[in-house]
């Protein structure tokens, strides 16, 4: 894709961001398009959304578990931005109704970065050494394009699929707790819908971290120490509307708990 396609596409998703419209897959329109390409309409989209006032706080590497990927029908990791806007504390009611298209919810363990992690080269330890803390997390996806029928290159273009994501009631050291075997359960309305452990996403969060550091770090982009890192679902998206209440707890690190309007 030439430049213009790119500042074009990535345009058209800022728009279809703010007025909450959907889009045809990029991939159908741009056979030949790239997962570079989608990078860089990422960034063009990051762009206008820094441009109206946003202001970058974190970064999410998404779909890592193999529950996430099938259902997609998205073989590989990916990793968006996330802005102060999209930031929600603990029991917050999410306003999906009138600020989202077609949202899922995702539980999620979010690290909290006291040092920053530039790649290539970081490995697990780095990535513990530089957490300040983990804390359990909601992240509601949204996806702007026609009924989530996305390749990799649709969702990396969007953000990674991005949303907004909501912070839990607990801080915990990373050493503190065994995040390859915290086992994390979800309720939606009452009811278990989803269990899954820290394994399943790639293993363990703390490779998703390293492996967001390194590949962030092929762009010239850090982890910069006081940000959030969202290191992946373990457990299957949850389409949600409004009325519904979801909570999670992760073992060994505490709960969080959101309720859609």
């Amino acid at each position: 894709m030439d430049k213009q396609q790119i500042e074009q596409c990535g345009d058209e998703l800022y728009q279809a961001l703010t007025k909450r419209e959907t889009l045809p897959p990029l991939t159908e329109r741009f056979p030949d398009i790239t997962i570079e390409d989608a990078y860089q309409i990422s960034q063009r989209l990051l762009e206008r959304r820094l441009e109206a006032g946003a202001r970058v706080i974190g970064k999410k590497i998404g779909v890592t578990s193999k529950a996430v990927q099938n259902m997609l029908g998205v073989h590989q990791p990916d990793f968006g931005f996330l802005t102060d806007d999209m930031a929600f504390n603990q029991g917050a009611e999410v306003a999906i109704s009138n600020s989202m298209i077609q949202p899922k919810a995702e539980g999620e363990i979010a690290f909290v970065l006291k040092k920053d992690l530039i790649g290539p080269g970081v490995t697990n330890a780095d990535v513990l050494a530089a957490t300040d803390c983990v804390m359990p997390c909601f992240e509601i996806v949204d996806s702007r394009i026609e009924n989530w029928q996305i390749k990799i290159q649709d969702t990396v273009a969007d953000n990674a699929s991005c949303g907004v994501f909501v912070l839990g009631d607990r801080a915990v050291s990373p050493s503190e707790v065994d995040l390859t075997t915290c086992g994390m359960v979800v309720e939606k309305n009452g009811e278990i819908i989803s269990t899954g452990a820290g394994a399943a996403a790639l293993g363990s969060p703390v490779n998703c971290v390293a492996w967001l550091a390194n590949t962030l770090g092929e762009y010239g982009i850090a982890l910069k120490a006081g940000e959030v890192i969202l290191s992946g679902s373990l457990v299957p998206l949850e389409p949600v509307k409004a009325g519904d209440y979801m909570s999670v707890s992760i073992g060994g690190i505490g709960s969080a708990s959101v309720r859609f309007v």
